[in-house]
């Protein structure tokens, strides 16, 4: 099955949203940095250094926001694809688990397939209690795209 173009889009950036707000949450409690977490998926730019950066910046901030974003639309494809179809009959407890399961998916690719440079550099800044909230935020943008009565959340 091949999602549609709009409900790719709008799960990747609620998923894409949620998860930087988490990041950033987690960055300002643990670190005393909303962006330093943020700034870790520029690396595939800038170089490993780049995942410690503690400061706002275009280059590093933006960037590494762009790269997030890209990423999470690119898992959201894969959710649609997989999950998408009939998500008016699903429960919002079936609709969480099978954005659980992407996002469980997504983090184990991550951070045990992919190689280190590019991998997110999330947890230069973080502790893996709060890559799990991160990704469990992902999770729930994912879910919320699928709520009914969402705009484009139906098939």
């Amino acid at each position: 099955m091949r999602p549609g173009l709009r409900q790719v889009v709008l799960s990747g950036a609620l998923a894409s949203l949620c998860s930087a707000a988490a990041l950033a949450l987690c960055g300002q409690i643990e670190r005393g940095t909303w962006a330093g977490p943020n700034n870790g998926p520029s690396q595939w730019i800038w170089g490993r250094h780049a995942a410690y950066r503690r400061r706002a910046s275009l280059r590093y901030t933006l960037v590494g926001y762009g790269i997030h974003h890209t990423m999470a639309t690119g898992w959201a494809w894969l959710h649609e694809a997989v999950f998408g179809a009939r998500k008016r009959e699903q429960t919002p407890v079936e609709r969480l688990v099978r954005a659980a399961v992407t996002s469980g998916t997504a983090a184990f690719v991550d951070f045990q397939i992919t190689p280190r440079r590019l991998q997110p550099g999330f947890d230069a800044q973080l502790s893996r209690t709060s890559l799990f909230v991160v990704y469990a935020a992902f999770a729930i943008g994912l879910a919320l795209r699928a709520t009914p009565g969402a705009r484009g959340s139906g098939r």
